[in-house]
C-alpha cells in the first residue's frame, strides 16, 4: 500500500525521524504536566472546577490547555498567555511605527519582537495566574472542599503557574527549531485533540442509550463530521491567483525577470482569528447575563439573559455570524496590504496584464480581494455557528465543539501545515510525496 510505504520512506529519512522523534518526546512532556496538580490543591476537590469549564470561555480554555485548566495543574493557565501576547505584538506591528521597522529588520528585527513577546506573557502572567487561583479557591470552596490560599501559597502558585506557562512556550519553540511543525500551533493541536478520544466515546456511549436508531444517528454525525472537515480544508486552502508579469532586464551579461508568476490571495486570509475576537466579545455579554438575570429578571439584565445568555440561543448565533464576518474584512484589512504589494511589484519591474502599475494595481488587488473575501467570511461565520446546530440536534457538548469553531480550524490548518513539511522533506530526498497530485498546500503558500 502507498500510506505503508510512504511510512517507510519517511522513517528511511534520518534527519525527518529525528524531528519526528523529538516532537513526540516534547509532546509526552507537555501531556505529562497537565496531569500535575499544583502543591497543595486536593484532585479530588476539583469536580466543581471541571463544571465551571464545561462552557463558555471556559470550556475554550480548558479546550486549549488539554484539559489542565480544569485539572488544576502546572500547565492550567497553557500557550493562551502567549497567544494572547503575539496577537497584541502583530497588531502593534501593523499601527505603531518602531514595530514596523524592526518586522522589515529580517531575523534581528523577528529575534527583538519575540523578545518583546515574552516580556508581554510574563506581564499578563503577573495577573492571569491570582486570577486563576482566585477563582479555583471559590469554585473548590462554593463545592464544598477545602482550598485556603494564604498569600504566601498565593505567591508561590504564582510562580509555579507562570513557569509552567512559560515552559510550554520553550516547549513549542524547540519543537518549530528541533522537530517538525510550528511548536505553538502543534501543542494546541495536542490539547484540542487530547479531548477527543473521551468526547467521540461519551457521545457514542449516550447514543446507545437512546431510543431506536441510536448508532445510525451516531454514524450520521461521523459522517457530517468528516464533510465539515473537508469544508474546512477547502476553506483554509483556497486561493485566487493573480498573474503578474516580469519585465526583462539585463544586467551585465545575465536577463532577469521575463517570467510570469502568480499571487495567491487566500479567500481566509484571516485564518481563526476573526472567531477567537468574536468569542472574547461575545464572552462579555455572557458574563453579564449572569449577574444581571439574578439582579433584574424582569428588567434589561434579564432580557440580556433571555437572549445572549445561552450560547446555543437564536440571537446569540446571528450576533456571533455577525461580527465574524466584521472581523473576517477588518483583519484581512490590516495584514493583506495591496498598496505595499503594489509598490513592491513596481520595483521588481512586475506588473498585472491590463493593469496599470502602482495606484490602479493597488485598487485592482483591492477590489479582488473584497470579493473572495465575502464568501470566505460567509463560510467562515456558518463553520464557526457549526457547534450550536450540532448541539440542537442532540449532539453533546464536548462532541459538538469539534463540528465547527476554533478547535476545527486550528485542527485543518496545523495538520495541512505538517504535513506541507513532511512532504517538502520527502520531496528533497527523492521520494514521492504524501499526495500524487502534489497540490499539498499548507497555509502560508
Amino acid at each position: 500500500m502507498k500510506l505503508i510505504e510512504t511510512l517507510k520512506n519517511i522513517w528511511k529519512i534520518e534527519d525527518l525521524r529525528k524531528r519526528l522523534v523529538t516532537t513526540f518526546l516534547f509532546i509526552l512532556i507537555y501531556r505529562f504536566g497537565c496531569h500535575v496538580v499544583l502543591p497543595g490543591i486536593n484532585p479530588s476537590d476539583l469536580e466543581a472546577m471541571r463544571n465551571f469549564t464545561n462552557s463558555g470561555l471556559m470550556q475554550l480554555l480548558d479546550m486549549f490547555s488539554g484539559g489542565a485548566f480544569g485539572q488544576a495543574s502546572i500547565f492550567a493557565l497553557g500557550i493562551m498567555p502567549y497567544i494572547t501576547a503575539s496577537i497584541v505584538i502583530q497588531l502593534m506591528g501593523m499601527v505603531v511605527p518602531s514595530f514596523q521597522k524592526m518586522q522589515r529588520e529580517g531575523e534581528s528585527g523577528r529575534m527583538k519582537l519575540n523578545q518583546y513577546t515574552r516580556y508581554l506573557t510574563v506581564f499578563i502572567l503577573l495577573f492571569q495566574a491570582p486570577a486563576y487561583l482566585a477563582n479555583l479557591q471559590y469554585q473548590v470552596n462554593a463545592a464544598g472542599g477545602h482550598a485556603h490560599m494564604t498569600l504566601p501559597m498565593m505567591i508561590f502558585l504564582s510562580i509555579v503557574l507562570t513557569a509552567g506557562a512559560m515552559l510550554i512556550m520553550w516547549l513549542g519553540e524547540k519543537i518549530t527549531d528541533k522537530g517538525i511543525g510550528n511548536g505553538i500551533s502543534i501543542i494546541i493541536l495536542v490539547g484540542i485533540l487530547a479531548r477527543f478520544p473521551g468526547a467521540i466515546v461519551q457521545e457514542f456511549t449516550s447514543r446507545l442509550n437512546t431510543a431506536q436508531g441510536g448508532l445510525v444517528m451516531f454514524l450520521v454525525e461521523i459522517v457530517i463530521l468528516f464533510a465539515v472537515t473537508a469544508g474546512a480544508v477547502m476553506l483554509t486552502q483556497g486561493t485566487r491567483k493573480v498573474p503578474v508579469q516580469y519585465a526583462k532586464r539585463i544586467v551585465g551579461n545575465k536577463q532577469y525577470g521575463g517570467a510570469r508568476q502568480y499571487i495567491p490571495l487566500k479567500v481566509n486570509a484571516a485564518n481563526v482569528m476573526p472567531i477567537i475576537f468574536a468569542q472574547a466579545l461575545m464572552f462579555i455579554p455572557i458574563t453579564l447575563a449572569g449577574f444581571g438575570a439574578r439582579q433584574d429578571a424582569a428588567g434589561l439584565g434579564g432580557w440580556i439573559s433571555r437572549n445572549f445568555g445561552d450560547m446555543n440561543g437564536v440571537w446569540y448565533n446571528v450576533i456571533y455570524f455577525l461580527m465574524i464576518v466584521a472581523f473576517t474584512y477588518f483583519y484581512t484589512a490590516i495584514t493583506v496590504r495591496p498598496t505595499q504589494m503594489a509598490e513592491e511589484m513596481k520595483k521588481n519591474s512586475g506588473f498585472i496584464p491590463g493593469i496599470k502599475p502602482g495606484k490602479k494595481t493597488a485598487e485592482y488587488l483591492d477590489s479582488i480581494m473584497s470579493r473572495i473575501t465575502l464568501p470566505g467570511s460567509i463560510f467562515l461565520g456558518i463553520v464557526a455557528i457549526l457547534p450550536a446546530f450540532a448541539r440542537f440536534f442532540g449532539v453533546n457538548q464536548q462532541f459538538a465543539q469539534f463540528f465547527g469553531g476554533t478547535s476545527l480550524l486550528i485542527t485543518v490548518g496545523v495538520v495541512l501545515d505538517t504535513l506541507q513539511q513532511i512532504e517538502t522533506h520527502l520531496m528533497m530526498h527523492h521520494y514521492d510525496g504524501l499526495m500524487k497530485s502534489g497540490k499539498l498546500k499548507g497555509r502560508n503558500r
